[in-house]
C-alpha cells in the first residue's frame, strides 16, 4: 500500500533518526564555525593533527640543537661562543614554542616538552664550560658564607675539586677528581677486592672509590665507604658493602649489582639487575632493561656497618624507582621488578681478601 511507503508522522523510529541527523548538522555547523573563529576543540582531530605536527617541529629543532652542541662538544674551541650565544637562543626559543601552544597539547606531552628543553639548557651548559673553562678555586683558605640547601644538595654528585664536598644532614657526599681517585681500573676477568678500613671513612683519606671500563669482572667492597663512582662496565658483578653517601653509575651493560648507599643514581645502564638498600628512591635515566630487588650481601661485620652507616633498615624503597625520562602517569616500561624465582640468593664475600 502506498500509506506504508513512507512512515507516519508519528513513527518514533523516523522522529529518532531526524533527532540524530539534526544533532549531527548542529555538530557539523558548530565545527566549521570553529574552524572559522580559529578556536580548536581538544578532543577533535584537527587538534590531533595540531599536535602532531607540533611535535615533529619540536622534533626537529631539538635534534638540531643537539646536533649543534655534539659538534661542538668533539672539538670544543673559544671561536665557538658566538655558536654557542645562537643555540642559546634555539633554546629559548624553543621553550617559547611549548608556551604558546601548550593549551591544545595534553599534559604529558607539555611536560615531557619542557623537561627536553630543561635537558638542552643542562647540555649548552655543560658544552659551554669547555669550550669556555671556569677558573679553579678552593674553599682551603675561603670560609663558606653560607651552606646549600639540602634540598639542591640532595641532587647534586659533585665530581670536581679535593677539597670540594657537599653535607646533606650528617652526611658528607661528593666525589674527587676521577684522574686522582683511587679505584679499579681498565680491568678484564679479574676478582677485585678491597676492604675499607674506619680509617680510610674518618681519617686523612677520602673514603671514595671508582670503578672504570672493567669487563666480565667481580668486584667486592666490603666494609663502609663514603661515595662509589662507576662508569663503562661490561658483563661486571658487583657487590658492595654500606656507602654513608652517594653512589653514581654512568654506563653499565649486562651487570649485577648489590648495593646498599644513601643515593643512588644510574644513567645509561642496559639489561642489569639491581639489588638494593637505599634511603632515598633510586634514580635511573636513559636506561632500559633494568630490574631491582632487595639488597642480598652478606660478610663479618656487615651488620655492623650497616647500622652505622645509617643503613640498618630496609626502607623498601628499592622498589620506588624513578624514571627521570618517563614523565607518563603510567609505569616506565624502562625498568621493573626481579621476580623472585629469577633473583640470586644471598651472596657471602667473607674469604677473600684485597686485590692489588
Amino acid at each position: 500500500m502506498e500509506e506504508n511507503d513512507q512512515p507516519s508522522a508519528q513513527d518514533p523510529v523516523a522522529d529518532a533518526v531526524e533527532r540524530k541527523h539534526a544533532a549531527m548538522l548542529e555538530r557539523l555547523s558548530n565545527r566549521h564555525q570553529s574552524r572559522l573563529s580559529g578556536k580548536t576543540d581538544p578532543n577533535s582531530e584537527t587538534s590531533f593533527q595540531s599536535t602532531q605536527l607540533f611535535l615533529s617541529q619540536f622534533s626537529q629543532s631539538k635534534l638540531s640543537i643537539e646536533s649543534q652542541l655534539s659538534r661542538i662538544r668533539k672539538q670544543p674551541d673559544p671561536t665557538h661562543k658566538p655558536d654557542l650565544e645562537a643555540i642559546s637562543l634555539e633554546i629559548s626559543a624553543l621553550e617559547k614554542l611549548v608556551a604558546e601552544n601548550s593549551y591544545f597539547l595534553p599534559p604529558y606531552e607539555v611536560r615531557t616538552c619542557l623537561n627536553t628543553v630543561a635537558h638542552l639548557k643542562q647540555s649548552l651548559d655543560e658544552v659551554t664550560s669547555l669550550v669556555i673553562p671556569k677558573k679553579k678555586f678552593s674553599f682551603k683558605n675561603k670560609p663558606t658564607k653560607k651552606n646549600p640547601t639540602v634540598a639542591a644538595q640532595k641532587d647534586a654528585i659533585i665530581l670536581g675539586e679535593p677539597e670540594k664536598e657537599l653535607n646533606v644532614g650528617s652526611e658528607k657526599i661528593g666525589f674527587r677528581d676521577l684522574s686522582t681517585a683511587p679505584g679499579f681500573r681498565d680491568r678484564e676477568k679479574d676478582v677485585l677486592v678491597k676492604e675499607f678500613s674506619i680509617n680510610e671513612l674518618e681519617g686523612g683519606q677520602n673514603g671514595e672509590f671508582t670503578l672504570s671500563k672493567l669487563r666480565d669482572c667481580e668486584v667486592r667492597l666490603k666494609g663502609r665507604l663514603r661515595a662509589l663512582f662507576m662508569d663503562k662496565l661490561m658483563n661486571c658483578k658487583v657487590y658492595v658493602g654500606a656507602v654513608t653517601g652517594s653512589v653514581l653509575i654512568e654506563g653499565a651493560e649486562g651487570c649485577v649489582f648489590v648495593l646498599a648507599s644513601h643515593q643512588i643514581r644510574i644513567h645509561n645502564a642496559k639489561n642489569c639487575d639491581f639489588y638494593l638498600r637505599v634511603r632515598s628512591r633510586p634514580i635511573i635515566e636513559d636506561s632500559c632493561g633494568v630490574r631491582f630487588a632487595p639488597y642480598c650481601l652478606s660478610y663479618r661485620g656487615i651488620e655492623k656497618d650497616l647500622t652505622e652507616a645509617n643503613l640498618g633498615e630496609e626502607t623498601g624503597n628499592w622498589a620506588n624507582v624513578d624514571d627521570f625520562r618517563w614523565l607518563r602517569a603510567v609505569q616506565s616500561p624502562n625498568w621493573s621488578l626481579l621476580p623472585e624465582s629469577e633473583r640470586i640468593g644471598m651472596v657471602d664475600v667473607s674469604n677473600v681478601g684485597n686485590s692489588d
